[in-house]
């Protein structure tokens, strides 16, 4: 399984294009996700350019929440692919998205692959069995990353917290997960390294990030 970061506030590689917002590419079990768009198309597209990956094999596009800065590049990337779109129940209605999937409750989406369901009446995760456990993808953890963390944990033992974990500073939560790689919106990244240096990943666009899968 690899996650590449497509779009966030940092550069992990040079040639690429930073920006505020949030997007990653998915390759597990022969599927490719994309989780949230970022805020501008272009950019978004550019990185993907740079980093090879086509927008045309594209299977699925999972929206954590409607925010400009997670959806900002869906009408473009749509334009390009006809592929399904997970997004969150109360996710208003927009006239360019003709595929999407309406995400309540807790689902399974596909074998290996589950949403939370909408938390906080507002933002789903993706949750994918990996070797051992489960690997969390956060857009920015408005429900709480104890929330998501404990809904994630009806499938496996959470391994991975990968994506934006906005203002979360209850570092014990994540105690029992091996690595941790905070993106786009966390506030207490700093933090975070210094209590949990051995599982803190430094991220940022270019991250490529790679997960054993299941046998």
């Amino acid at each position: 399984m690899k996650v590449t970061v497509i779009y966030d506030n940092r550069k992990f590689a040079d040639d690429l294009i930073s920006d505020w917002g949030f997007s990653c590419f998915i390759e597990a079990y022969g599927k490719n996700y994309l989780f949230d768009t970022g805020s501008n198309a272009g950019i978004l597209l550019d990185n993907m350019k740079k980093l090879k990956l086509d927008k045309k094999k594209i299977d699925v596009i999972f929206i954590s929440h409607p925010h400009l800065d997670h959806t900002g590049g869906l009408k473009k990337v749509l334009e390009k692919c006809k592929c399904k779109v997970y997004i969150p129940y109360s996710f208003p209605r927009l006239s360019y998205v003709k595929n999407a999937v309406r995400i309540e409750k807790f689902t399974m989406l596909e074998e290996n692959f589950y949403s939370t369901g909408e938390l906080g009446d507002i933002e789903q995760s993706l949750i994918i069995k990996i070797k051992g456990g489960v690997a969390i993808i956060v857009g920015c953890g408005h429900p709480g990353i104890k929330r998501i963390i404990r809904v994630a944990s009806e499938v496996g033992r959470p391994l991975w917290l990968i994506g934006g974990l906005h203002g979360f500073n209850d570092f014990d939560a994540v105690k029992d997960i091996d690595y941790v790689c905070p993106l786009h919106s966390t506030f207490f990244a700093s933090e975070l390294k210094s209590i949990y240096p051995e599982k803190f990943i430094y991220g940022g666009v270019g991250k490529v990030l790679q997960i054993e899968e299941m046998d």
